[in-house]
């Protein structure tokens, strides 16, 4: 009902001429332009030129027309185009040529009735765009006369307003934040600004303190959103000290809380685990921002508020979702994948989640954001979360947020003789069923052991429904993990890309090789396989099971190393 109310207010006031004078925004002049730290590709400058423009997977040619006419071939492509990050790899270029083409696409979008789509409009579009185009302006204004000059400010301000007005009706998260931060970009780098600037500084401030948690994490507990707000907040930083301006100790307290959480979430090959809609991330935008990292040490073990566990043992990482679902305004991304985990060895990733695709979201959202799409335990073939299912709902929302889930996770870590011991159960199963679901987990200290065990617990005094007793525990593989059943079909042999081996022992459960679905790679999504093992709580309420690496695989990474270590000089 508040989203409601916002919604009204917005849509009143965007044509009301009384409000519009509340901010005026006038400017004679751009003072400066931030940073674009995202990675530009100077020979898709030569595509953008002949008219062929190639975003989410999807190519259209414009033949002469405006491409702001043509029918877009998905909302993904859209959102790209409107977004105008583009504008980067014709400033790669860096030609008289792609300059003039720059402008000339700039202008034809001032002048072109499409300007009003609503994708356009949308908040968080209608930000990228204002900071595409203030970072992106000396490339559009470079040579240019004072007419189009002007016009660019007009259009450029008018945008800015009505991005004030969006934020009257902008979700919550990180759609929010991006609206401040452009905002905040728009009051640094226009002339005449000044009181914006203080106004705009302390509504991000107080977003930032409400929207980060205080171990780093993002309200919405995804890690990509860790990603796309960085990618933004690290050339604010900048834009303030080249303003001669202090930045917000809220801003720079968000970004020294969130480099070591976005650290947290990494596998020895650089990648990102895939949690609450994580998708691929490029690795060149990861290494960009890791760059601004300043402290480069160990990540941390545990992150109590964002509700996730590390657990590292020589080359092997365990990442370990120990959360409740975030708040349901924010829960739109969020999966249900209490309890599941991510195995790497070195620079191979073994076990995963299957996360979430780059573009075509709608197509794999209800498989991807459910139980069975996570490496843990599924009762009944049933969610350990449930998300809002009616199509009217769904629309009104703007998406199926979560409206019940776990609601409390317990959770004990200990150091052991033999490695790390972590125990932990959550409730996300005891309104519909009865049960908790329990794992523990042993990481060998040296790396080359993980041992976990899933447990169906009656909950105290919940009624338990005695016909549905059936539970799976699965672990999806990535797919470049070739998986082979062992004969005494209780184990799997897994052989990695390094040419490590390692293999998976269910002590005392038959083992099945499935299909599964690899959706975050950057390529789009690829087949890959996942071990299930079945069982009913009635014969069998525990399931243990084990990660072994072989002994052949350890001496011949160690022989690996020696031979990659130079030979000491003599004194």
């Amino acid at each position: 009902m508040d989203r409601f109310a916002r919604s009204l207010v917005a849509r009143a006031s965007g044509g009301s001429v009384a409000l519009s004078q509340l901010w005026p925004g006038r400017t004679d002049r751009l003072i400066i332009a931030p940073h674009d730290l995202r990675t530009a590709d100077a020979t898709r400058a030569a595509e953008i030129y002949a008219g062929r423009f190639v975003f989410a997977g999807k190519i259209v040619t414009c033949h002469g027309r405006s491409i702001f006419d043509l029918e877009p071939p998905s909302e993904d492509w859209e959102v790209a185009l409107l977004g105008f990050g583009w504008l980067r790899h014709l400033r790669a270029a860096d030609t008289a040529l792609t300059r003039a083409n720059a402008r000339s696409l700039v202008d034809d979008w001032i002048t072109n009735p499409a300007n009003r789509r609503p994708i356009g409009r949308r908040a968080d579009v209608l930000s990228r765009r204002v900071i595409s185009l203030l970072s992106q302006a000396p490339l559009v204004l470079s040579d240019t006369d004072g007419k189009f000059y002007r016009r660019y400010l007009r259009w450029l301000t008018r945008e800015i307003r009505y991005l004030r007005y969006a934020m009257l009706d902008v979700p919550d998260g990180v759609p929010r934040l991006q609206v401040l931060i452009a905002l905040c970009y728009a009051s640094l780098c226009l002339a005449n600004q000044g009181r914006h600037v203080r106004s705009a500084s302390r509504r991000l401030s107080d977003e930032l303190q409400r929207q980060i948690l205080p171990d780093g994490g993002h309200i919405s507990r995804n890690p990509g959103a860790l990603i796309e707000l960085l990618i933004d907040l690290l050339p604010l930083r900048q834009t303030f000290a080249a303003r001669n301006i202090a930045p917000p100790p809220a801003l720079l307290n968000a970004i020294d809380r969130m480099m070591p959480m976005l650290r947290f979430f990494r596998h020895g090959d650089g990648s990102i685990a895939l949690f609450n809609g994580m998708s691929g991330t490029p690795s060149d935008l990861l290494a960009t921002l890791l760059a601004y990292d300043d402290t480069h040490g160990t990540p941390m073990v545990g992150m109590p508020h964002s509700g996730f566990q590390r657990l590292d043992g020589g080359p092997m990482t365990v990442i370990v979702e120990t959360g409740v679902p975030p708040p349901a305004n924010v829960s739109h991304e969020a999966h249900a994948g209490c309890l599941s985990f991510e195995l790497s060895s070195g620079p191979s990733r073994i076990v995963i989640n299957c996360g979430m695709p780059s573009n075509g979201r709608d197509n794999w959202r209800a498989f991807a954001r459910g139980t069975a799409a996570h490496s843990t335990l599924t009762y009944h073939d049933t969610s350990s979360c449930q998300f809002i299912e009616m199509s009217a709902m769904k629309r009104f929302l703007h998406g199926a947020p979560i409206v019940s889930g776990p609601v409390n996770v317990e959770l004990k870590r200990e150091e052991v003789a033999s490695g790390i011991l972590l125990t932990a159960s959550h409730d996300g199963y005891v309104g519909r069923f009865g049960v908790l679901h329990r794992r523990v987990l042993m990481a060998a200290s040296d790396g080359s052991r993980l041992e976990g065990e899933d447990i169906i617990v009656p909950a105290a005094g919940a009624r338990s429904r005695g016909a549905d007793t059936d539970y799976a525990v699965r672990f999806h593989l990535h797919p470049s993990v070739k998986a082979s059943r062992l004969s005494d079909a209780r184990g799997v042999m897994l052989v990695l890309p390094n040419r490590d081996v390692w293999t998976f022992e269910a002590l005392d459960d038959k083992v099945d090789i499935e299909e599964s679905v690899f959706l975050s790679g950057n390529d789009g999504p690829r087949r890959t396989a996942q071990i299930v093992i079945r069982q009913d709580a009635r014969q069998a309420s525990s399931i243990r099971w084990n990660f072994i690496r072989s002994a052949t695989s350890a001496a011949l990474t160690a022989t690996r190393r020696n031979a990659r270590r130079e030979p000491e000089l003599p004194l």
